[in-house]
């Protein structure tokens, strides 16, 4: 059951289909599959065709109509079916095995061929994108690798473009994105484990690690976690993340997701572990910490020093995007006395005519940015953009003429609105505007005193908060156990520096780069 479920004692609804075995009747069969499983499917395609020199043997075929590779189905098993398999004439004693294995092994030219036992697993497949053929007087199904519905090909994602960096990105397709990732990752020691989750919808799930670096107790709670869903169906990655997440009820995203197959790989390198979700173009990573929020895949691209300073400058722009407004109502309400006296006379000049406090300030124009933001995100990219900007500027400006917020107010919230899109991770960007109002009503009730009330229970909250048992605040909480950790936070360590794995690798596994490291390259000192 689901955490929902658990909360409420509600059984799903759902009941797996009752496995029923096939006939030997290839008749009965395709009557089960017509009138049962497919009954009203106009877009499921039939074939019926002989075998034998007399055609007296015979088979059927049933793919679904655009999941099905037709040219494949057509050149490498019917055409081989009904032209070669024809010379067959087996003795009705060795009926079963000579037809069964001429098509097995003889006539369908086909890189996957499996058989199944029962019929529910034969429209599962089908219903996959595979083609199932059936045999009379046999009582197994024939299945053969046929899928090839339409796929986008890979791009650079939107939601995570790197000026330096790998341009392609994971896809809507289970299989080419395992395989983007696989390109990456050249070791036998790879593992791919399959899934299927959703009672209706099926929804292949691909787990994927490193198998000698992982720690097998986050694999095999992983295992267990993604066993217990029921649930009918899984549209998206995002379900899974909200089903197999520590805490639902917090705010902080506790699975990564990504849409960089170089993310992902890298992932696995240090020990943690990668879900790919069939039509999702979005791969999340277990577990993760809220260093690895913050975290682009750039900073790895650039150099040392570079990637550094913009780490250090993205974790500034968090507490801008948390604090700012707070503090602003904060001072300005309770503590004006802090405020250096030319500051304030000018604060109180621009702020004479405003018949709002503070707080109301704020709000005003911390949710009319919101709503522009949420608006230009609906639009079409090149109008959103250009709605979001004229928007700002205009309701801004027209608000300070009309006296209903003054002009400081609307630059603290315009820098408070860039600075939360330096966050690299959208769903904590997410999380940080939801806490930016509670800390905003904490410093409007109590001042700094409320700011400082709300941030230590946030801070409390993640101390305590873990995913998949590593602690949400590793390693800034965990760096005594091992130093080495720091080097890849608040900023980035040379690659020669960080020669060990994170947290996540199992102990034996630490290791990840020679430590022969005071090589010199220069020349003129080897000559």
């Amino acid at each position: 059951m689901g955490f929902w479920q658990k909360l409420f004692g509600k059984k799903s609804n759902t009941k797996k289909a009752e496995e029923m075995k096939p006939n030997k009747s290839l008749e009965k069969n395709l009557k089960i599959i017509k009138e049962g499983f497919l009954k009203d499917c106009d877009d499921i395609v039939y074939r019926e065709i002989e075998l034998g020199k007399e055609g007296q043997y015979k088979a059927a075929t049933i793919h679904v109509d655009g999941m099905a590779d037709k040219k494949l189905v057509n050149e490498f098993a019917l055409n081989n079916l009904m032209v070669m398999a024809r010379g067959i004439d087996p003795e009705p004693n060795i009926l079963k095995k000579g037809l069964y294995e001429l098509v097995e092994k003889q006539n369908i030219a086909v890189t996957e061929l499996k058989e199944v036992e029962t019929i529910d697993e034969a429209v599962t497949n089908i219903l996959s994108g595979e083609t199932v053929l059936l045999l009379d007087n046999y009582d197994k199904i024939i299945i053969i690798a046929s899928k090839g519905w339409p796929a986008r090909s890979p791009a650079e994602p939107e939601t995570e473009a790197v000026i330096r960096g790998p341009r392609d990105g994971l896809v809507e397709t289970l299989r080419m994105n395992t395989t983007l990732i696989r390109r990456r990752i050249r070791d036998h020691r790879l593992k791919v484990k399959n899934y299927q989750v959703g009672v209706r919808s099926k929804t292949d799930v691909s787990v994927m690690y490193i198998d000698d670096i992982v720690d097998k107790k986050v694999l095999k709670e992983l295992d267990t976690r993604l066993n217990k869903i029921d649930i009918d169906a899984i549209i998206d990655s995002a379900q899974i993340e909200e089903l197999i997440e520590d805490k639902w009820i917090s705010v902080f995203p506790q699975i990564q997701n990504t849409e960089r197959p170089d993310v992902v790989a890298s992932a696995l390198y240090h020990g943690r572990i990668g879900i790919v979700v069939d039509n999702s173009p979005f791969a999340l990573i277990v577990p993760s910490t809220i260093s690895a929020m913050l975290q682009s895949a750039e900073d790895y691209y650039e150099r040392w020093q570079i990637a550094s300073v913009i780490r250090m400058l993205r974790y500034f722009c968090l507490l801008i995007a948390l604090f700012a407004p707070a503090l602003y109502v904060g001072i300005t309400s309770f503590h004006p006395q802090m405020i250096p006296t030319d500051l304030a006379l000018a604060l109180a000049a621009t702020r004479r005519g405003v018949p709002f406090p503070a707080i109301i300030e704020a709000l005003i124009m911390e949710i009319t940015i919101e709503i522009l933001r949420e608006a230009s995100i609906r639009l079409p990219g090149a109008i959103g953009s250009t709605i979001g900007i004229v928007g700002g500027l205009v309701i801004g400006q027209a608000a300070v003429e009309a006296g209903i917020v003054g002009p400081l107010m609307v630059i603290v919230v315009a820098i408070t609105a860039i600075a939360s899109f330096a966050i690299p991770s959208y769903n904590t960007a997410i999380s940080i505007r939801m806490l930016r109002f509670l800390i905003l009503f904490a410093a409007a009730a109590f001042g700094l005193y409320g700011i400082m009330l709300a941030s230590l229970l946030i801070l409390i909250h993640l101390c305590g908060l873990k995913s998949f048992g590593i602690p949400y605040l590793s390693p800034f909480i965990t760096f005594l156990a091992d130093a080495d950790d720091l080097k890849d936070t608040l900023v980035r360590a040379p690659q020669l520096a960080m020669n060990n794995r994170d947290i996540n690798a199992v102990k034996g596994q630490k290791n990840r780069m020679d430590d022969k490291r005071e090589e010199t390259f220069d020349i003129e000192k080897k000559e």
